[in-house]
């Protein structure tokens, strides 16, 4: 049964009385939480209260938390279980193989630093994305480099009754292809990424597992084809429901500092990685994934793999 995250159930401490100061940033996506220091572990009702922030904000931001690796990976195991960094990509740190490495001067090449960047959600070439992204600033510019995100709850609710309609009945084929020309990105980082083709199919709307939220769940980066339509038509749908999704009164706008995190919620958003990071400038970011549930429509049909079709 859904639930509203910003009513607390009686006998819940409220934020205030947490010493938790909730900040939105935006009108229907982000905001910011104050009062908390991750360096430490934290309580059960502060756990409690960040995730029900989460739930209705879709994403929440934290300001001045210099944490190392291991705070950054105990922070994340207080909301679910941390994945391995990425399916293809390896791991970058040993003692931590589920912290993934997002930096400009290590995956880019040095002649095109700014990788062009696509409105996406985490990994849904997987059956069971992440249920969310934690996202640690370590070394951030003086300027540029801000990350957006899209709130696709309102998204799937701000379209007309007949195309929400259309979208219910609808699936998509996610793969691990990223659409971006060849000298945008390291070849080796391009083949890592792409050693091997991983497919799911998944509901065009997903039905949030702890809210019952419905949201559009087709991104840029990821989605191929939706699998009832030609061709042609899914082109155009889809292309559609990306300029939609990206309306600026759908979405917010982080701008990083030192010590900055962003906690998404990855069943119910998209972000946009920068492209405005200055030339010369390093950006180096450093992301856990939480383990997330199989897909499930508003029809009742549960995303699943599809079959490689190569080696």
């Amino acid at each position: 049964m859904r639930t509203d995250p910003a009513t607390p159930s009686k006998g819940t401490p409220t934020d205030a009385e947490l010493g938790i100061d909730v900040r939105p940033i935006a009108g229907v996506i982000g905001a910011e939480i104050h009062g908390v220091d991750l360096a430490h572990p934290l309580d059960a009702s502060i756990v409690a209260a960040i995730r029900d922030t989460l739930l209705k904000w879709k994403v929440v931001f934290f300001r001045d938390q210099h944490i190392s690796q291991a705070q950054h990976l105990a922070f994340a195991r207080a909301f679910g279980e941390p994945t391995p960094a990425h399916p293809t990509l390896p791991a970058m740190f040993a003692d931590f193989p589920e912290i993934l490495q997002l930096d400009n001067q290590v995956h880019a090449r040095v002649d095109a630093p700014n990788i062009e960047s696509r409105w996406h959600t985490d990994v849904t070439f997987l059956p069971a994305p992440p249920m969310a992204s934690i996202l640690r600033g370590v070394v951030v510019p003086s300027y540029g480099g801000d990350t957006q995100f899209a709130n696709l709850v309102m998204a799937y609710e701000t379209l007309s009754a007949p195309l929400q309609a259309l979208c219910d009945t609808l699936h998509a084929v996610h793969l691990n292809a990223l659409p971006i020309s060849r000298g945008e990105m390291s070849s080796e980082l391009r083949g890592q990424f792409m050693s091997r083709e991983i497919r799911a199919v998944h509901p065009v709307v997903r039905v949030h597992p702890e809210t019952g939220e419905r949201a559009l769940f087709v991104n840029h980066n990821f989605t191929d084809y939706i699998v009832e339509l030609s061709r042609r038509e899914s082109r155009h749908l889809l292309a559609m429901l990306y300029e939609h999704m990206s309306d600026a009164s759908l979405t917010c706008r982080f701008r990083w500092e030192p010590g900055s995190i962003a906690f998404w919620d990855n069943r119910a958003t998209a972000h946009m990685a920068p492209t405005d990071t200055p030339r010369g400038m390093h950006r180096s970011m450093e992301r856990i994934t939480l383990k997330g549930d199989l897909t499930v429509g508003p029809d009742g049909f549960i995303g699943r793999a599809l079959e490689s079709t190569t080696a």
